[in-house]
């Protein structure tokens, strides 16, 4: 059997983040009705950021004494920020709009993600990873929005603003990952992430609700150990050996995923407009991957003449 390139390894990682995050997404929805949001952050990061201590903490250590250690937290730090701060805009925005609508205005981090790589970095995506995800756009707003409703709401505002922020920190992750190591800026981030979540929880002035039950510790749990310690540090793994661009095109993958969970659960069928969504997303992302078989296909064979 022929080994599984790591590129196809990383990218089937992230294909695994965004089936988990797909099937976490209902989950925040209702532990909503018990915690408020922030409170609801702190804990996700704070079991997170303890899980990956306890897994990595030694080998992460090591990695903070040698001469990576300054460059490993200022990434990390940027990085929590950002983690932290898209995930505040995503839960809170969530609150006030409907699922669908935040989970398609969460995805245009997707088409935001090979602008600010443009704009920042100077990387410049492929023509055909451009045509990816602006067909994958297309199937997100047909799978995820309403027809006919254009207006924005003060959620819809702050899943958008989510979505500007999660590229940035898509960004920034793809950047540093390989300079730095996956494991040190996967624990630094979400350490981070959790300090801010817990400062912001305690600040004066900012009424927490929370009402303990069985369901939210679930919830807690599930989004802190699995759609956060494993799947942040997955990704900073996964972006050393791919790009930004097409990591977050896999990530546009997660409507389809939240709606297959939905079905599975509640038996939520998608009518024929959502179905033509779906179906848009994944030609997007099999342009795309096909595309760049086809291109590694051939400088191999050139290699070889």
């Amino acid at each position: 059997m022929p080994k599984v390139p790591q590129r196809g390894r990383a990218e089937l990682a992230l294909f695994g983040i965004t089936a988990i995050w797909g099937v976490t997404f209902v989950v925040i929805k209702a532990a909503l009705a018990d915690i408020s949001p922030i409170l609801f952050l702190a804990s996700r990061f704070t079991v997170a950021s303890a899980a990956l201590w306890v897994i990595c903490g030694r080998s992460v250590i090591r990695s903070l004494r040698g001469r990576v250690r300054r460059p490993a937290f200022k990434a990390g730090l940027l990085a929590g920020a950002l983690l932290f701060t898209a995930f505040a805009f995503q839960t809170e925005g969530l609150r006030l709009t409907a699922p669908s609508r935040s989970a398609f205005l969460t995805g245009l981090s997707i088409p935001m993600v090979p602008l600010l790589n443009s704009l920042v970095y100077r990387i410049r995506p492929r023509k055909f990873e451009v045509a990816g995800i602006l067909i994958a756009s297309v199937g997100m707003a047909m799978m995820t929005l309403p027809a006919g409703r254009f207006g924005m709401s003060t959620g819809d505002v702050l899943s958008l603003l989510c979505a500007v922020t999660f590229a940035l920190h898509i960004v920034v992750v793809g950047r540093f990952s390989p300079m730095v190591g996956f494991e040190a800026l996967a624990v630094v981030q979400v350490t981070f992430a959790a300090v801010l979540g817990i400062l912001a929880a305690v600040l004066p002035g900012s009424p927490q609700r929370f009402h303990a039950t069985p369901a939210l510790a679930g919830a807690v749990l599930a989004t802190g150990l699995l759609a956060t310690a494993l799947a942040f540090t997955a990704m900073a793994w996964a972006q050393q050996y791919t790009t930004s661009t097409r990591a977050a095109l896999i990530l546009a993958l997660e409507p389809a995923m939240a709606w297959l969970t939905s079905y599975v659960v509640t038996g939520e069928v998608l009518t024929n407009r959502g179905k033509m969504g779906a179906g848009l997303i994944l030609a997007g992302v099999l342009l795309v991957e096909l595309r760049s078989v086809e291109l590694r296909r051939g400088k191999t064979e050139k290699l070889q003449v």
